[in-house]
C-alpha cells in the first residue's frame, strides 16, 4: 500500500494485489479493516480474516464435467497473435458515464421478454457490441464476452463470512463478429445472461480440476472482452477517518477489461461509470456508436461522452 499526500489536504490510498491470493472483494475487505483500526473504530477487524483456501482446492480425484470457453484452445494461445499487436501499441483509457435513465432506455432496443434484464446485463452488452464494431475485426472472427462472477454464495456450501480468496467464477459468451454485429441486441445479451447463469457450483468445482489436470493455463485473451462490475464491493464506502471517498475503485481499465463503477455526474445524476481502454484509432468510431445506439434507443440525448481522458 501506498498513501499520497495531495497540497489539498487530501490523500489518496492506493494498493497491488495477486490476484491468485484475492479478489475485489477480498481487497476491500482489507482496505476496510486497515480504516476500522486507523480511526480507532476496532483494536480487531470487524470481519475476521478466513484463510481455509483448501475450500477451493481441485478434487481427489479430478473429474472435469464442464470447462469456461476461456480455456478453449488454451495450449495455442501465449498472447495475442501479430496480427492483433496493434491494438496494443498505443491505447486510450477512457472513462463514459452513462445516466440512470439513459441505461434505461437501452431497454427499448429489447424485445419485451429481455426488458427485466439487470443494468450490468444491458450496458455491458452494449458496450461489449459497440467495441467489437469499433475494432473492425473481420466477420468471421469468434469473439469472447467473459461474465465475471462472484461465486462466495456459488459454491456448496458457500464460503464463510470473511474469507478473502480470489472467488471470481469466469464463463464466456462466445459468437462471431458478423453475429453480434448484424443480429439485435437481444441475441447478444442473452449470451451473456446464459454464461452469468452457467457460473455453478459444479463450473467452479470443474474449473479447479481442469488447471490441475492442465498445469494452470492461462485463458484465452485473443479477441476476448471481461467486464468487471465493482459496483458493490464497498470501496466507496470505506472510510479512514476523514469520511468516505470521493473516489474508490481502479484507476484504469485495460485493453481487454472494463470496470463498471457506480458515480455521479456534474449535473448530480446518478449513474454508471465505464472505464474502457481503446485502441487510439478506435474511440472515436467507439464514441459514434454508442451515440448511435442510445439515440436509437428512445431519441435520448447523447450524454455519455468521455468523462476522462488520460493520453
Amino acid at each position: 500500500m501506498q498513501v499520497t499526500r495531495l497540497l489539498c489536504g487530501g490523500f489518496i490510498v492506493g494498493g497491488r494485489m495477486n490476484h491468485t491470493m484475492t479478489d475485489g472483494t477480498g481487497v476491500c475487505q482489507f482496505m476496510t479493516a486497515v480504516a476500522e483500526i486507523a480511526r480507532n473504530a476496532a483494536s480487531v477487524p470487524s470481519v475476521k480474516p478466513v484463510w481455509n483456501r483448501e475450500l477451493l482446492m481441485a478434487r481427489n480425484p479430478p473429474r472435469v464435467t464442464c470447462v469456461p470457453h476461456v480455456y478453449d484452445e488454451y495450449h495455442h494461445n501465449y498472447g495475442f497473435p501479430d496480427a492483433d499487436m496493434v491494438y496494443l501499441e498505443d491505447t486510450i483509457d477512457l472513462s463514459f458515464f452513462f445516466s440512470l435513465p439513459e441505461i434505461a432506455s437501452l431497454k427499448n432496443l429489447l424485445p419485451p421478454h429481455l426488458r427485466t434484464c439487470s443494468k450490468f446485463e444491458i450496458l455491458a452488452t452494449c458496450i461489449w457490441r459497440c467495441r467489437t464494431i469499433a475494432l473492425n475485426f473481420n466477420s468471421s472472427d469468434i469473439v469472447r464476452f467473459v461474465c465475471v462472477v462472484n461465486a462466495r454464495t456459488k459454491v456448496n456450501p458457500p464460503l464463510p463470512v470473511g474469507y478473502y480468496g480470489n472467488t471470481f467464477g469466469l464463463q464466456v459468451a462466445l459468437t462471431t463478429v458478423g453475429e453480434l454485429r448484424h443480429n439485435p441486441l437481444g441475441y447478444a445479451l442473452e449470451l451473456v445472461k446464459k454464461a452469468k447463469a452457467e457460473v455453478t457450483d459444479e463450473l467452479m468445482k470443474s474449473t479447479a480440476d481442469f488447471l490441475v489436470i492442465n498445469g494452470r493455463p492461462n485463458y484465452v485473451n485473443i479477441r476476448t472482452y471481461e467486464v468487471s462490475d465493482i459496483r458493490h464491493i464497498g470501496f466507496k464506502d470505506i472510510d479512514y477517518g476523514w469520511g468516505k471517498p470521493l473516489y474508490g475503485g481502479p484507476i484504469a481499465a485495460d485493453i481487454g477489461l472494463c470496470f463498471f463503477q457506480s458515480s455521479t455526474n456534474n449535473k448530480g445524476e446518478d449513474g454508471i461509470l465505464a472505464m474502457v481502454s481503446l485502441p487510439r484509432l478506435s474511440t472515436e468510431r467507439f464514441t459514434v456508436e454508442i451515440e448511435k445506439m442510445i439515440r436509437e434507443a428512445n431519441g435520448v440525448n447523447f450524454s455519455c461522452f468521455p468523462a476522462l481522458l488520460r493520453l
